[in-house]
């Protein structure tokens, strides 16, 4: 049985064409034709069963054949804000694979000992659209522009908050079995910085503003893993 494709269409249930990017790959790479079936997200939790009823030059128009609504595979939101590695694509390796396990939003910090001062969404918005069509996620994370660290700590926010840092002047618990202690609130939010850790006034700051204070285990963790780690304690820990 051939398999049926899925496509990221965000107006899925109001347009009648793939956007211009998912259309190059079902006609020039998939080579879809009129008739075929395709599955369509919208990444806002809908999965459309869909026929092709035009395939040409740039073009792929489709009508929907059926709305299937997807359940949320998990309780409350997963939430990492991490600080950008010098080489971008590490951090595109994170985003891949933190969708692929799950979550809801990815932001990116501007910290003291940051490396990189900006990203370019764009590009980290397709990886997460590739990683999201092939882990079939029904939802997008939110990716949210690079702020300062400062202005991010001082937004209000109703969740468990979590800043990882290696600072053992600091007193740490282990995220892990903090995630696990029961709560009524399941939305949870982790920093974590850039190579050189967090500067420790940052950490302090972080305390001072309602964030708890966690390692990730004994072994010390490059960004990208260090982030992957919570993104896996914050998803398992909902389970």
């Amino acid at each position: 049985m051939k398999e049926v494709r899925f496509f990221f269409a965000p107006d899925a249930a109001t347009a009648q064409e793939l956007p211009a990017d998912e259309a190059t790959h079902a006609l020039r790479v998939l080579r879809l034709k009129a008739g075929d079936e395709m599955m369509l997200m919208d990444g806002k939790g809908v999965f459309y069963r869909a026929e092709v009823t035009l395939a040409h030059a740039h073009h792929c128009q489709y009508v929907i054949r059926e709305t299937l609504p997807q359940p949320r595979q998990w309780n409350g939101t997963v939430h990492l804000a991490i600080a950008p590695t010098k080489m971008m694509d590490r951090m595109e390796w994170l985003v891949e694979k933190a969708v692929e396990v799950g979550v809801d939003e990815i932001s990116f910090l501007d910290c003291q000992f940051s490396e990189r001062r900006q990203v370019k969404l764009p590009r980290i918005e397709k990886i997460a659209v590739a990683a999201t069509k092939q882990s079939r996620k029904a939802w997008m994370p939110q990716l949210d522009e690079m702020t300062s660290f400062t202005d991010f700590i001082r937004q209000p926010r109703t969740c468990r908050k979590y800043i990882a840092h290696c600072y053992e002047e600091v007193a740490r618990t282990y995220l892990f079995d903090e995630l696990r202690q029961p709560s009524d609130i399941q939305d949870a939010l982790v920093l974590v910085g850039p190579e050189g850790d967090f500067s420790i006034d940052e950490v302090r700051q972080a305390v001072a503003a309602g964030y708890q204070s966690v390692h990730l285990g004994s072994s010390r963790l490059r960004t990208e893993t260090a982030g992957l780690s919570a993104v896996m304690m914050m998803h398992l820990s909902k389970n």
